[in-house]
């Protein structure tokens, strides 16, 4: 059997130098990690993670905690999945799905929370002893990584505005949640700084929703008009709205939506929007977690990541 000594002199190195990359490679250059790496893959040799999982009395075991409905056609939260197991794989941990009611089954080291809700941060959180990272920007001093949903909307409606559209309706997600409130502000402050009329409208987070609302603000059209959708899910009604009058898009009616993670592309025609670069996001997750678990719980702060952007026929002519 290979051993920790074999890899140290087939690298040349200490054999505290070969611990160190595996169990703290933050701690090593990346040209000693290079020789060990090299070493270790042509030796064979592969690491008894569950021995030092009993010797640091961990678990290597995340838990990926989702608060809200996970709807099936929309991949929204594979994105984030692929992410989070990505930068979990690369340290060696696993990762556990869990929900409100198996949030208690097993041992782990630490948890990601997605979809909380104002509710949740006296009950659920409260409960976790655990380092704890959220999905989601949040205005109780829970570490988290999010988009700027701020600045999403804001080139978003910059957008229609610089298209000529004057009329611009604001389609937010019905939540009292400080992601929301960020992106109804980049609506309201932008279209003000224009000296805009605002329109704002909060409904659920429902295409068919979205679409009786449209419906019935387009059913007496008279001029040509924008909506800045809080989701692509909405944008879809909204459009499926303007199709159903016989409204011509972009022409008559232009929709701009918010995530870009697959509906926007399946949509005819395909929705302008702001692109979450979600994979990136879930790995940055379990990046902050990893660090808080080295770092015995200390906080972490934040990070948003910029939104991008895609201007697609919704808006623009092909």
């Amino acid at each position: 059997m290979v051993t920790i000594s074999d890899v140290a002199k087939r690298a040349h190195v200490s054999k505290m130098t070969v611990s160190r990359v595996i169990n703290h490679p933050e701690q090593v250059t990346d040209d000693l990690k290079k020789l060990v790496y090299e070493a270790m893959e042509q030796l064979n040799y592969v690491p008894n993670y569950a021995a030092r999982a009993l010797v640091s009395n961990r678990t290597q075991v995340i838990k990926f905690l989702i608060l809200e409905e996970m709807d099936t056609t929309e991949p929204y939260y594979m994105n984030l999945l692929a992410g989070i197991a990505k930068e979990l794989d690369r340290n060696h941990y696993s990762l556990q799905l869990v929900t409100r009611k198996s949030k208690d089954i097993g041992q782990c080291d630490g948890v990601i929370a997605t979809g909380v809700r104002s509710y949740d941060y006296d009950t659920i959180l409260k409960e976790f002893s655990k380092p704890l990272i959220l999905f989601g920007q949040n205005d109780r001093g829970f570490d988290f990584i999010d988009v700027n949903n701020e600045k999403g909307t804001r080139l978003l409606t910059e957008h229609v505005i610089n298209l000529g559209f004057e009329k611009i309706y604001f389609f937010g997600i019905d939540l009292q949640e400080s992601f929301m409130f960020a992106r109804q502000k980049g609506y309201l402050d932008t279209v003000e700084s224009y000296g805009l009329p605002r329109h704002l409208y909060r409904i659920k987070n429902s295409s068919s929703a979205a679409q009786k609302k449209a419906k019935e603000i387009l059913s007496n059209w008279n001029e040509k008009c924008a909506f800045i959708c809080a989701s692509d899910r909405i944008a879809l009604g909204v459009i499926r709205a303007a199709q159903s009058l016989q409204l011509l898009i972009p022409g008559q009616v232009a929709v701009t939506g918010f995530d870009g993670v697959f509906l926007d592309r399946i949509s005819s025609p395909r929705i302008t929007t702001v692109r979450q670069p979600v994979v990136e996001m879930g790995e940055a997750c379990a990046r902050m977690l990893l660090k808080k678990i080295r770092e015995n719980g200390k906080a972490q702060g934040h990070q948003f990541f910029e939104p991008e952007l895609l201007i697609r026929p919704s808006t623009v002519h092909e």
